[in-house]
């Protein structure tokens, strides 16, 4: 049963693990079928809004209200050693609301947070900070709620810059971060977003975005046309109550965090 899940990420092992808001991490197989638990430490400020895997098969938390990421290895035990921030602040290394973590190919960490520093901070493999971008605005490459990230396969970064109501994509390889690609505005049409909240690539040239006020998920090409919708905003099976998160498996099949029913639907678009 769920409170609200509100993030999702599926395991090599073909597990998906969601958050909730309870601040538990509960674990399915494809099927939806309960396999285990566990409870985040503290979540009395609140709870985590992003999940995803690291290059060793562990999972990243962002332990959002705590300004800081964490790392569980997949039957749940914390690493506190991997740990990066804990400290509210605006200086390198420090955090706000912490949205989501990811990994590139070489072991790098990317955090994203929203509120006054709406920005995203590079780290090395040891948790080393390494620069930042972004900044509270409109313009682009600034960020207003970077709400979920997502890493192709050149390291480039997608993310869903939610309350701007569009996709940016940026080279963060080098020395500091290149804006290489920006689309959307806000709208209902194919083709605009209400809130993108999480993103998915599949490796063939599409891109899934849920978008929380539109209660639906959108497939667009990688240069940001519309290609296809499916949701409509209800409780019955097939529509969607304000939709955080999203994750694709190995068949291709979508799993959208249908988190105001309180529910996961599987749908292929």
């Amino acid at each position: 049963m769920f409170e609200k899940p509100r993030a999702a990420a599926i395991s090599p092992e073909d597990e998906i693990f969601i958050v909730d808001m309870t601040a538990r991490i509960q674990v399915f197989d494809l099927d939806g079928n309960f396999l285990r638990a566990w409870q985040i430490p503290e979540f009395y400020k609140g709870r985590p809004s992003g999940l995803s895997f690291n290059s060793d098969g562990n999972l990243l938390v962002a332990d959002t209200h705590y300004n800081r990421m964490l790392v569980y290895t997949p039957d749940g035990k914390l690493l506190d050693d991997q740990t990066i921030g804990g400290i509210e602040g605006s200086q390198p290394g420090e955090f706000g609301f912490v949205t989501d973590a990811v990994q590139d190919s070489q072991g790098n960490y990317y955090i994203s947070e929203y509120g006054q520093h709406d920005r995203i901070q590079k780290f090395d493999p040891q948790g080393n900070f390494l620069f930042q971008w972004g900044g509270h605005g409109q313009v682009p490459g600034q960020f207003i709620r970077p709400q979920n990230m997502v890493v192709d396969e050149n390291d480039h970064i997608w993310v869903a810059d939610a309350c701007n109501h569009r996709i940016q994509v940026f080279d963060a390889t080098g020395d500091e971060a290149k804006l290489i690609k920006i689309w959307g505005e806000h709208g209902s049409e194919p083709g605009k977003m209400g809130y993108p909240y999480d993103l998915q690539l599949d490796g063939e040239g599409h891109l899934y975005v849920v978008e929380y006020s539109n209660h639906r998920v959108q497939k667009f090409d990688l240069e940001g046309k519309s290609l296809a919708t499916w949701g409509v905003s209800g409780r019955q099976p097939g529509q969607l109550a304000s939709p955080w998160a999203l994750v694709r498996d190995r068949y291709g099949r979508i799993h959208v965090i249908d988190s105001e029913n309180h529910r996961v639907q599987r749908i292929r678009l």
